[in-house]
């Protein structure tokens, strides 16, 4: 049985800025959790602790890398669909990780989800030793070369009480993580304000 032991937010964000803090040069993070897990609110809080160590970070959401409104409809609604092409993984290490890696620029976003186009951002130039982080569901399923990762779980209970009812068809991918790789961190995320850092065995 997986061992896990209450921590709370500000020291989990501390665990990641010790790993952090000795990797130098361009750094991509992937904060892994659906969205009732809020990925991306934490990412941009530990985005704020990176900073306030003197280094630079950034946020990338992977909904800014949702994939257009009638290629999901065509795809369709059901756990494959969702884990596999509702949104563009392949598009999100071209123009961000690999570029953040190779070129020391990435996209913020590819597609506005709000009015279904093209979200028209500016590539932008990192400054020297940026940490950036992506955060989204199903990150840890599709190979990118994360430097660090952070998985937040939940359990079935928590995701169908703190997902929208319309949205629970995309409850089996979630509770069935296939991961080839394992994140360096794993945190419990039901109650949020009382996680729980699961130890490795």
């Amino acid at each position: 049985m997986p061992q896990f032991v209450p921590i709370t937010q500000d020291a989990l964000v501390e665990r990641l800025i010790e790993r952090i803090r000795p990797l130098p040069g361009y750094r991509v993070i992937g904060i892994d959790g659906a969205d009732a897990a809020r990925p991306t609110d934490f990412a941009r809080r530990i985005a704020d602790a990176v900073r306030d160590t003197g280094r630079p970070a950034e946020v990338v959401s992977l909904h800014d890398y949702v994939r257009p409104a009638s290629l999901r409809m065509e795809f369709g609604a059901d756990e494959i669909s969702y884990r596999t092409s509702w949104f563009d993984y392949e598009a999100l290490n071209r123009e961000v990780i690999d570029a953040l890696h190779t070129e020391g620029r990435w996209l913020p976003a590819l597609w506005n989800e709000a009015t279904d186009r093209s979200a028209r951002a500016a590539i932008r130039t990192a400054l020297p030793n940026t940490v950036l982080f992506v955060a989204g569901p199903m990150l840890l399923e599709h190979a990118l070369p994360f430097d660090l990762t952070l998985r937040l779980d939940m359990s079935e209970p928590a995701l169908r009480r703190t997902t929208p009812p319309t949205d629970h068809w995309t409850l089996p991918a979630l509770l069935h993580p296939q991961s080839p790789t394992t994140p360096t961190f794993s945190a419990r995320w039901d109650h949020p304000d009382r996680p729980a850092l699961h130890l490795p065995d």
